[in-house]
């Protein structure tokens, strides 16, 4: 650990034969220097003279010391080299890629990264989010389950926080998201110059916040072409990929002068849904989702696409440069989609 860190001496397994652990007053007697000096020696604090830092230092060294670094940034708020992630679902590849992300930028930066999944529980977001607090992390990025974000400011901890794929909600903070609005518009205009005019839209609960986003950009679309919305052609969920399955059977079940030629998935697992309930359907429809996922290019799949390492990444930067160089203004960064046509929505109807 380099100096100025806020290490401190740990105890040793022995002490030339001393039974029991030794403590920083041990070193400040051995040296004949104050306890105060020995703090200031082992923290890497300026202003000891030089003859005075080797006398305690040969004194450590004599008690064979190690230095604690968990201790350390406990005690004096150090640096402790550790992230803490807060996401969905690390099963999800859209959040494990953010994880994957946001641990390849903490090793660049010599620190380890602690993750945890809130399965879009607000209480267990919580539960973990003071969890990593009270391990002192020195930054910690959330993808939000919750709905009021103000305890975290309100626990008092200094930890910069960063939050992904969605805003913090009632409390102000960095933020790095993605086009939501904007991406589900570009998904049904595509739809639209294909010649669809009975679009559905198959997405997770409207409480997560990408999912409002994206029915909103939805429906201004469709306003946007002079089409009503119906809301039989919107069906909500609850962010499994057999609820998605079940609402586009409903879809397909009903009349054929109501039924849609042409559906835009919410999310992935929305997608992954529409899928499995248009898996040998007689009747072809245009589908467009949300997110891209494996095998979506074998399958054919069209997808608009959001770039989770990208997030990940802009994420993990905004943390450090939040540990570097602190300021007082929230910054929100909006990372860009895009539509990759492969087919599955270029079904005319």
């Amino acid at each position: 650990m380099l100096a100025g860190q806020g290490t401190v001496i740990r105890e040793s397994e022995t002490n030339h034969g001393r039974p029991g652990p030794a403590t920083m007053i041990d070193v400040a007697r051995k040296a004949g220097v104050s306890l105060k000096t020995v703090s200031r020696v082992v923290n890497g604090e300026p202003g000891v003279r030089p003859a005075t830092v080797a006398k305690v230092l040969v004194a450590s060294s004599a008690l064979r010391y190690e230095r604690n670094d968990l201790a350390a940034s406990l005690r004096h708020r150090a640096r402790s080299f550790t992230l803490g992630l807060v996401i969905e679902d690390v099963a999800n590849p859209f959040y494990s890629a953010i994880a994957q992300a946001v641990e390849g930028s903490a090793r660049e930066r010599s620190s380890l990264l602690i993750t945890a999944s809130a399965r879009e529980d607000a209480c267990r977001e919580r539960e973990l989010v003071m969890a990593l607090l009270r391990r002192r992390v020195d930054a910690l990025l959330v993808v939000p389950a919750g709905t009021d974000h103000r305890y975290i400011r309100e626990a008092g901890f200094s930890t910069k926080i960063v939050f992904l794929d969605r805003p913090p909600a009632k409390t102000k903070a960095d933020s790095v998201l993605a086009e939501n609005a904007a991406g589900a518009r570009r998904a049904v205009e595509h739809l639209l110059a294909g010649g669809h005019t009975r679009i559905a839209f198959v997405g997770d609960a409207v409480r997560v916040f990408t999912a409002r986003e994206r029915l909103t950009g939805y429906r201004r679309a469709l306003r946007r072409a002079g089409i009503d919305v119906e809301p039989d052609l919107v069906s909500i969920g609850d962010g499994t990929w057999a609820s998605a399955k079940q609402g586009t059977l409903n879809l397909m079940a009903l009349p054929p002068a109501r039924r849609p030629t042409a559906i835009v998935a919410g999310n992935n697992r929305c997608t992954v849904g529409a899928l499995h309930a248009l898996n040998g359907g007689r009747r072809r429809v245009a589908l467009v989702g949300f997110d891209d996922f494996e095998l979506a290019d074998l399958l054919g799949v069209t997808v608009v696409r959001a770039d989770p390492h990208r997030i990940g990444r802009l994420g993990a930067e905004l943390a450090f440069d939040r540990i570097d160089a602190d300021d007082d203004e929230p910054r929100r960064v909006v990372v860009p989609v895009e539509l990759v046509p492969r087919g599955s929505g270029e079904i005319r109807p």
